[in-house]
């Protein structure tokens, strides 16, 4: 898959046109024909279908290999799964571009705003991470949509021109943007080109531009292409909108994760037809980078005509009265221990510049903090943390707003009345919640750990750092060296967790939580460890049960579920239409099974 070339003006764009006349003879160039298309700002997508039934979604990646993310396409309504014809190609393998709707992302950022969680910077960054979530309920819930544009591969078929490709992918049901010319000339292509350039902001997506090419089959494959880009296309970028303010104040703001990020308080200023009093400046290396002070005039811009972003200070308009921004050393809402995290591997490595050998995330570790008490509540009553039925948002919210709770274990401190004095609460749902509360004392420690909320430690991470030192006190109390040794933990987890239990704030919590009943030990599970030690790895659908449930039998039975295929991997269990570590395990001599031979192993376990 080809990036394109860039066109910045309308001259780049009549030079261009003069190569492609240059690269035809003077008799093919008589009839040159363009195709104007909208350039979706979103993430490259391949789809291959056979016989006309979805088999593979692939990302760009490099450009040749890209990751496999068929089971999150699936979950896209605009991605059909099976093409509407009754005469397929053999082989069609289609490129498009998925991306988020502004109006999702509007609805996305007020909810994390809502939760007080950190704010997705735009729509295109949420597209490619939600294809690359592990969860496909998680994708299916982020409404993603998706436009093709072009083809790699057509079997048993021939296609004359882009136009034409365009016209019969949308009788297949393929979506195509409707929004597409045919241009007879260049004036034509100009004349699309402004129009959308006023037009763009109405638009439920995010455009960057217009994207230009040859209609013609034929000579596209005359003019060929370099080793980076096809020379019969060209995008033309539109110029961002920007304006000029002044800094009032930089506030550092506290997410539900702890992270502290610094917002720009501005002078309102209209940019791109809406007023901006508000940037985010991401992190504080970003503060350092663009130099911006307390009091600079700064230049903004609508990053994709939507997320205000600081660009740089006008420094020949400093009076002298402005302020160097000081990072917080403790946290602005509890003043607890804000801590900046190296990255692994990165420290003293030649030539690296100095931020590279470390995070850009300042944090805030203490899980008690009132910024991230509301969301942590949540997640610790989820169901698959401590299951607390019947707490969820909206009481969590009422409990944090009223300062009934201001730490995990205050939940076990509420009486009958407390609830009985929150919002639509009656006799029957403030027991059913007070025995819910009772029931999840006794979890396994395993669902504390993931229900602590420790960073980098997820469900599976917390069953192995439990099923490892089966008490808690073990845990808090064990050397960051000792995690890092735990097969396919890291240095990131270990010192996530010696972090966490390093922090008074964090102790008196765990005390209060035992001194309140909860279980601090993790029983032993599973009629036998016939599976200890063993790593395995799941690709492709199984029928008897979904992966999650297939990992947790593994854990169950002592063993352990990785994401990837490495030498240490004992046994890649594949389903139907495996995927990349099917072809990885085969290559590394890794032993594979099927569901049927995985089952025998588990011996009829569920």
């Amino acid at each position: 898959m080809f990036s394109l070339d860039n066109a910045y003006s309308y001259d780049e764009i009549k030079d261009w046109d003069e190569r492609v006349h240059k690269g035809l003879n003077s008799e093919r160039s008589r009839r040159i024909e363009y195709t104007a298309e909208l350039k979706i700002d979103g993430v490259s997508i391949a789809l291959t279908y056979k016989k006309g039934i979805l088999e593979l979604g692939a990302t760009r990646g490099d450009g040749e290999t890209g990751e496999d993310v068929t089971f999150n396409v699936r979950t896209i309504p605009a991605i059909p799964l099976k093409l509407l014809t009754d005469n397929p190609p053999q082989i069609l393998e289609v490129r498009g571009e998925v991306y988020m709707p502004k109006k999702e992302f509007e609805r996305l950022n007020k909810e994390r705003k809502k939760q007080g969680e950190d704010l997705f910077a735009n729509p295109r960054n949420v597209a490619s991470g939600s294809l690359k979530l592990l969860d496909t309920k998680l994708t299916a819930l982020r409404n993603l949509s998706c436009f093709i544009h072009s083809f790699g591969i057509i079997e048993g078929m021939k296609i004359e021109s882009q136009y034409d490709f365009l016209n019969l992918a949308k009788k297949w049901s393929l979506r195509i943007n409707p929004d597409f010319k045919l241009c007879k000339n260049l004036d034509e292509v100009f004349d699309f080109c402004k129009f959308y350039e006023d037009k763009k902001g109405k638009l439920d997506y995010q455009i960057d531009g217009i994207v230009i090419k040859v209609n013609a089959f034929k000579q596209q494959a005359i003019l060929g292409s370099t080793l980076k880009s096809p020379r019969w296309a060209v995008a033309y970028k539109y110029p961002a909108k920007q304006a000029t303010t002044r800094i009032i104040n930089i506030i550092p703001q506290v997410g539900r994760t702890g992270v502290i990020t610094p917002v720009a308080e501005l002078e309102p200023v209209e940019c791109g037809g809406v007023v901006i009093q508000h940037a985010t400046l991401h992190n504080f290396d970003e503060i350092e980078r663009l130099g911006v002070r307390i009091g600079d005039r700064v230049i903004i811009e609508r990053a994709g005509e939507v997320i205000p972003k600081i660009i740089k200070a006008v420094e020949s308009l400093r009076t002298g009265e402005e302020k160097i921004f000081k990072i917080p050393k403790k946290c602005p809402v509890c003043s607890g221990k804000v801590v900046k995290k190296h990255t692994p591997g990165l420290r003293g490595k030649a030539g690296a510049p100095p931020s590279a050998a470390e995070e850009v995330a300042y944090r805030c570790v203490n899980v008690s903090c009132p910024a991230q008490i509301e969301k942590s509540l949540i997640h610790f009553a989820s169901r698959d943390a401590l299951d607390i039925e019947g707490l969820g948002e909206a009481v969590a919210n009422q409990l944090v707003e009223k300062k009934k709770v201001r730490d995990f274990a205050d939940i076990y401190q509420l009486a009958r009345e407390d609830f009985l004095g929150l919002e639509l609460f009656r006799d029957k749902k403030a027991d059913n919640l007070i025995s819910a509360i009772e029931k999840s004392k006794h979890r396994p420690l395993s669902r504390l750990i993931y229900a602590l909320g420790i960073r980098h430690v997820g469900e599976k991470a917390a069953y192995v750092l439990a099923y490892e030192f089966k008490t808690m006190d073990k845990l808090a109390n064990t050397s960051k060296e000792e995690i890092d040794s735990i097969y396919e933990f890291g240095s990131k987890i270990a010192s996530s967790v010696e972090d966490f239990f390093s922090q008074p704030e964090n102790k008196k919590l765990i005390t209060r939580l035992k001194d309140a009943g909860l279980n601090m030990i993790e029983p032993e599970v599973g009629e036998a460890r016939r599976l200890s030690g063993k790593a395995f790895v799941f690709t492709g659908e199984l029928s008897g049960f979904s992966r999650s449930q297939a990992e947790k039998i593994v854990r169950d039975l002592g063993g352990n579920s990785a994401s990837a295929v490495t030498k240490n991997t004992d046994f890649v269990v594949v389903g139907v239409n495996p995927g990349s570590k099917f072809d990885k395990a085969k290559k590394l001599g890794v032993k594979i099974i099927d569901e049927t031979e995985f089952k025998k192993m588990i011996g009829g376990v569920k």
